[in-house]
Parts: C-alpha cells; structure tokens; sequence
C-alpha cells in the first residue's frame, strides 16, 4: 500500500510540474513516515547530510557546474574547432569532430547529457548542413556523448563507487581503456559509413591550424587536471 501511494504520489507531484529532486525527497519522506512513524524522519536530514559531506558524492555536482560553465561560454567551441583541426581532414571528418569532442567534454563534465546538450546544438546543424542524414547526425551525436559514462570523471561511476565502497579512483583508471576502445570503434563505424555514403572531408590537414586551435583550447583542456 505505501509504494502505491508514493508511486502515485510521485506522479500527481510531477504531473503540477514539480521538480523531480523536490518530489522525490517528499515522496521518500512521506514513505518513511508511513513505513516507520515520525521517529524516523530525522533519519532522512541525516542521511541527507551525509551525503553532502561525502568526498566522492561532493564532486558530482562540481562536475555538472563544470559543464553548466562550459555550456554557458566558448568552451565546448574551442574544443570543436581542436577536434575539427586534428580529424577534420578525413572523410566524414565532422562525425569524427564529434566523437573527439565529446571525449574532451567528457574529461571535464562527467555527464553525457551535458555533452549531447553543448555539443550537439553545434555539430547537428552543421553535419545537416553539410549533407549528413539526420539520422546519422543524430545516433553520432548520442553515442558519442555516452561515452562519458565510461570516460573519467564518470559522474554514475562515482555513485557505484559510493555505493559498492569502491575506489573511485581504481574505477576511473579501469574506465579509461574501455572508454577509448568504445571511441576508436565509433570512429571506425563513422568512417565506414561515411565512404559508403561519400560524406564530405572537411578541410586539408595543417600543423599551423592544429597549434592554434590547440593554443586557443589548451586551458579548457587542463581543466580535469
């Protein structure tokens, strides 16, 4: 009966437009109340409050202001035009901008739906303009922003580090190959199918653009570190 009334509750909550983190923790709170009584609502602060002094937990949302911050300014542009200096030349070189892009964003904001937000407002345009389906521009888009979940500083990472009582920094390390191995097998699928679709090549490889475009993104880059 009470995980009815809190699924019930939870919906009627989201259905007047209340945010999701805000009916949440009312649900959870009246659950307790009618599972275990009023004494067990000081548990909630508690828990509540342990969570915001945990070490790993404190970095999640230093994370999404991190791609808040990158969103809001010309950041997430400074990494496309690197990314676009480094694979541009290559047939069906704005997919690959894509993936490179994404990797970057995801070293800093931890988030595949902060990646798909900045990068994807960008580079789908700008592959439909260019003659990409909007099919491929979109799944591009997509799957290369989910690799943010592998990628370090993975934020779901970070919460089953938490919760199993993991090293968070074991997990990262343990994140990286997998994440790049998922990178390189995206970039092959790109390419092949851009050839069999004779997407453009973007524009002629040139050492002076990459040192700029590396110069103009190098602070952004050493955000993680």
């Amino acid at each position: 009966m009470a995980i009815t009334f809190m699924l019930l509750g939870l919906l009627a909550l989201i259905l007047i437009n209340v945010p999701i983190g805000v009916a949440l923790a009312v649900v959870g709170a009246a659950g307790m109340y009618l599972s275990y009584g009023a004494m067990a609502l000081p548990n909630v602060a508690l828990t509540m409050y342990d969570g915001a002094t945990s070490f790993p937990l404190l970095a999640i949302p230093l994370f999404v202001f991190a791609g808040a911050i990158m969103n809001a300014s010309s950041i997430a542009r400074r990494l496309i035009d690197l990314a676009s200096a480094m694979v541009g030349f290559i047939r069906g070189g704005l997919s690959l901008v894509t993936i490179g892009s994404s990797i970057f964003f995801a070293e800093i904001s931890g988030s595949a739906v902060a990646g798909v937000a900045a990068l994807g407002s960008v580079l789908i345009p700008a592959m439909r303009k260019r003659g990409y389906s909007r099919e491929f521009s979109a799944a591009i888009s997509s799957s290369a922003a989910s690799l943010a979940i592998i990628l370090p500083p993975s934020i779901p990472m970070i919460l089953y580090a938490v919760m199993a009582q993991e090293s968070v920094v074991k997990m990262f390390i343990a994140g990286v190959f997998p994440g790049l191995l998922g990178a390189l097998g995206l970039a092959l699928m790109a390419y092949y199918l851009a050839r069999k679709n004779n997407y453009p090549v973007e524009d002629k490889f040139r050492l002076s653009r990459l040192l700029e475009a590396f110069k103009r993104a190098f602070w952004a880059l050493s955000i993680p570190v």
